[in-house]
């Protein structure tokens, strides 16, 4: 494996040219799409003069300064880079290149998708477009040209506004594009193919009609208004919450089947995977209209964050990605359950993005040194990212903050700037010292934040002290103390809340924890109490807290904050599973099936909660929790958990799931909530394995009106082992082998169920007529399901789940190297696992380090992980 050069952050400087316009005539073609790009150039760094600009599977047909053409001896090709004397303070220059859009399989730059011709910029997709500064503080304004076959191509789109549009000859015709707002090169989009459109009008505040278009697939236009309603409310909600109203004439969503990522933002057209825009209730179930809301939501948010403010380099992406997590987040909370909404996004940090701290890729949110681009794109970037920005919302309230983002695009709008620029802004406006907490944005590594505690009943003092520590991570072996905001609640015997005194004045609830150890004293405690930390996770933080089955209890019936009832039953919950795994319970206590119990059954509780609190932690974040836990061990003790609240609580569960069993559908939150907390039901009686549980499945199966019960009972009999698996699948398979989107879920069942053939069946699948190695949604769902999503079975102590791994990354490798790369993610964690395994998966990783051809996207991560 040869060495490949990384970049580092701190060798950033600016760009030696800039430009400023650039002017782009595509002439499409599927093998001979010609691009004639005209740059208005200008120098910045007095002295340069060579012009290099980046390109990569390029054809250069030509190349003129000023209108004179230069001859190959003028200028030199050499990795990637065309480089261009030019000792001039500004020039015009026009490059003629040709592109393969047909062949391009890597799905970034020009490509074909479905017969329709689309692009993928981010993060640096437009040198294979044509040669350029494709880097994101070179911000320019584009004119782009687009000239197709109109019986093939109907519809011409790129960003900004149309300004022109006609016939050419032999059937072809043009449409031309201008964007008035200057973008980095990664924000540039281009569409051309036939499409159904779904149409509509937003009214800004200000009283302007901006025109809404939505294509899909034809065939499709149903299932598209769902995502037509998300982007509506992104709009008004934008508006009304952080005063930024829309700034074109049009607003374009274009979905397409072939796409690495969930949807790109690019200005005025956005491009979406087919999978985060299509919906409907036969086939897409509520997480997915859940989802879809998200994307929407996230893509529209960075208009202003993101594009009107960009980030300078690619190492300062969580200035636009963390932000706007945060931001899509509160709009999921304010569209639905804002309880539901943390309690997912917590789960994602808890399972995922705390196994990149404790791996090979661990680095902070902005990190300083990569070697593919792509594989910044990670939980730690995007979620920490937005948990920091939560943390600041938390300090800082929501008034300061909402002054602070206004002073940021006060200041930088129309800028490509840093993480540093945005705290500065925050700290300026607020007023409030961000010094340290700028760790957070430098330092990697999940913190543990342990609890000691002492209650004097004479005095009727409770003192709490803190202390955190952060592991050493593969990047870094020294860590400071954070600035972690800790929301606290105390709750006395009864669970009423303590009033929170110091010093005989009533106390904040959210206490600064800024040392590696401290103390704060509280008055007037009557009696012993239960401390309620890190209410709604006000930091992402591992927390070391002894609490017994009863105190958890206590918090899981009585917490008035609905986060905290949720996590104490899964802290309750996990503490089983490891005392199964360790031999020191057999059967579950009575104390914890008489804390499920009452929450089952509060006629008073949101039924989204309650599904919430009665789902055990997944594989992924107890193995987290608590190291070195077997994989095979884990994985039955958590079913057995699973199947002793099934058989223990039969009765609760059989008629909570009555209660709901026969509505008709509604797409509302009570109805989501109804239908979260039945198929919570039915999953656990099928855990259970009572003779009636198959019965209930198949009638739910058989009658359901909607994908979200057609898949909660096919995934509960496939789950719970149950004889009609099989024919289940089978019908759900005939029923839907010509609706791609449908048969992803197919793929993923089969692919996670507890079988032990189940390797032999994923091998078969990948032969269906509905499987395509060349579509990142299908890989995704069948092998990447498998190695994420069934971790007893890809960890198989035999290494087959590794060795099947490794042969279709080595596939992939030649294919999509940015998928393959997205999907390795479960291999790298050996170091986690026992001596056995460990050796299995460095093997595998070393098949990988030894190809000759390995992709920059793989070699990153594979040489992290044997390094």
């Amino acid at each position: 494996m040869q060495a490949m050069q990384a970049k580092q952050r701190l060798d950033y400087q600016p760009s030696d040219y800039t430009i400023d316009t650039l002017s782009l005539v595509f002439e499409l073609d599927d093998h001979h799409t010609r691009v004639t790009a005209r740059s208005s150039v200008r120098r910045q760094r007095p002295g340069a003069d060579t012009l290099v600009l980046d390109g990569e599977a390029l054809t250069l047909q030509s190349v003129a300064i000023d209108g004179k053409s230069l001859g190959q001896e003028q200028y030199r090709l050499a990795e990637g880079q065309l480089h261009i004397p030019a000792d001039l303070d500004a020039f015009e220059l026009e490059l003629v290149t040709e592109i393969d859009p047909a062949n391009n399989t890597t799905l970034e730059g020009l490509y074909q998708s479905g017969g329709a011709f689309c692009t993928q910029c981010e993060a640096e997709g437009f040198r294979r477009i044509t040669y350029f500064l494709d880097r994101p503080d070179v911000l320019a304004r584009y004119h782009t040209r687009i000239e197709a076959d109109k019986a093939r191509f109907p519809f011409l789109l790129s960003n900004g506004n149309k300004v022109a549009e006609g016939e050419l000859e032999g059937g072809r015709h043009f449409a031309e594009w201008q964007d008035p707002f200057p973008k980095p090169s990664y924000l540039f989009a281009l569409v051309a193919g036939d499409f159904d459109c779904l149409r509509d009008t937003f009214v800004t505040r200000s009283g302007r009609e901006v025109a809404l278009e939505l294509f899909v697939d034809k065939g499709n236009l149903g299932r598209a208004e769902h995502a037509m309603a998300s982007l509506k409310h992104s709009m008004a909600w934008d508006e009304q919450r952080f005063n930024l109203e829309y700034d074109l004439d049009i607003y374009m969503i274009v979905a397409v089947d072939f796409f690495n990522m969930g949807a790109m933002e690019n200005k005025g057209l956005n491009i979406f995977n087919s999978k985060a825009v299509l919906a409907d209730p036969t086939t897409a179930t509520d997480d997915e209209y859940h989802r879809i809301e998200s994307i929407i939501g996230h893509e529209y948010f960075h208009n202003w964050t993101g594009n009107r403010v960009t980030c300078r380099d690619w190492f300062q992406l969580s200035l636009k990605e963390g932000l706007t997590v945060f931001r899509d987040q509160e709009f999921s909370a304010d569209m639905g359950s804002p309880v539901v909404n943390r309690i997912l996004a917590v789960k994602t940090i808890r399972s995922h993005q705390f196994a990149e701290d404790a791996g090979p890729m661990a680095h902070p949110i902005r990190p300083d040194s990569v070697i593919e681009m792509n594989n910044f794109y990670t939980v730690t970037v995007y979620d920490k990212g937005a948990e920091v920005i939560r943390m600041m919302h938390t300090l800082l309230g929501e008034q300061r903050f909402q002054q602070g983002m206004a002073l940021y695009f006060e200041r930088h709008d129309g800028q490509a700037v840093t993480c540093d620029d945005f705290v500065a802004a925050m700290e300026d406006a607020s007023g409030v010292d961000l010094g340290q907490f700028r760790l957070w944005y430098s330092q990697s590594g999940t913190p543990v934040v342990s609890v000691q505690e002492q209650y004097d009943p004479a005095s009727q003092r409770y003192r709490l002290t803190l202390s955190q520590h952060t592991p050493a991570t593969a990047d870094q072996a020294d860590k400071q103390p954070l600035h972690i905001p800790v929301k606290l609640q105390l709750l006395d015997g009864e669970g009423n809340n303590v009033p929170l005194v110091i010093n005989g004045e009533p106390a904040n609830n959210v206490l600064n924890l800024q040392q590696a150890e401290q103390s704060w004293e509280f008055e007037q405690v009557s009696e012993p109490v239960v401390a309620s930390l890190f209410e709604d996770f006000s930091a992402p933080v591992k927390l070391e807290q002894s609490l017994s089955d009863a105190q958890l209890a206590l918090l899981m019936t009585s917490a008035d904050n609905d986060f905290v009832r949720w996590d104490a039953a899964q802290r309750l919950l996990a503490k089983q599973v490891v005392a199964l795994v360790n031999g020191e319970l057999e059967q579950l206590p009575l104390t914890v099936l008489d804390a499920l119990r009452p929450v089952l059954l509060e006629p008073g509780l949101d039924p989204a909660l309650v599904a919430e609190m009665l789902a055990l932690p997944p594989e992924q974040a107890l193995a987290q929790e608590v190291a070195g836990l077997d994989v095979e061990e884990l994985h039955l003790a958590r079913r057995a958990v699973m199947s002793q609240i099934g058989l223990a609580l039969e009765d609760e569960l059989q008629a909570r799931y009555q209660q709901y069993a026969n509505q008709a559908y509604r797409n509302d939150g009570k109805a989501i909530g109804e239908r979260a907390l039945k198929n919570r039901c039915l999953f656990l009686l099928a855990l259970g394995g009572k003779a009636d549980a198959q019965a209930l499945c198949q009638r739910q199966f058989d009658a359901a009106d909607n994908m979200t019960d057609t898949l909660a009972a096919l995934n509960a009999v496939n789950q719970g082992r149950l004889p009609v698996a099989a024919q289940l699948m089978a019908q759900f398979e005939q029923r839907w082998q010509d609706s791609a989107l449908v048969m992803d879920k197919w793929f993923s069942q089969l692919a996670m169920a507890p079988r032990s053939d189940v390797l032999d069946a994923i091998r078969a699948a990948m032969g269906h007529s509905a499987f395509d190695m060349a579509n990142p949604n299908r890989v995704r769902a069948l092998v990447g399901a498998f190695a994420s999503g069934n971790r007893n079975a890809f960890h198989a102590i035999d290494g087959s789940g590794y060795r099947f791994l490794t042969d279709c990354l080595i596939e992939l490798n030649g294919i999509n190297p940015q998928c393959a790369a997205r999907i390795m993610t479960p291999l790298m964690g050996w170091r986690e696992l026992d001596e056995t395994r460990q050796g299995l998966m460095k093997a595998q990783l070393q098949r990988l380090a030894d190809l000759p051809d390995l992709s920059r996207d793989l070699y990153e991560k594979v040489s992290k992980s044997l390094g």
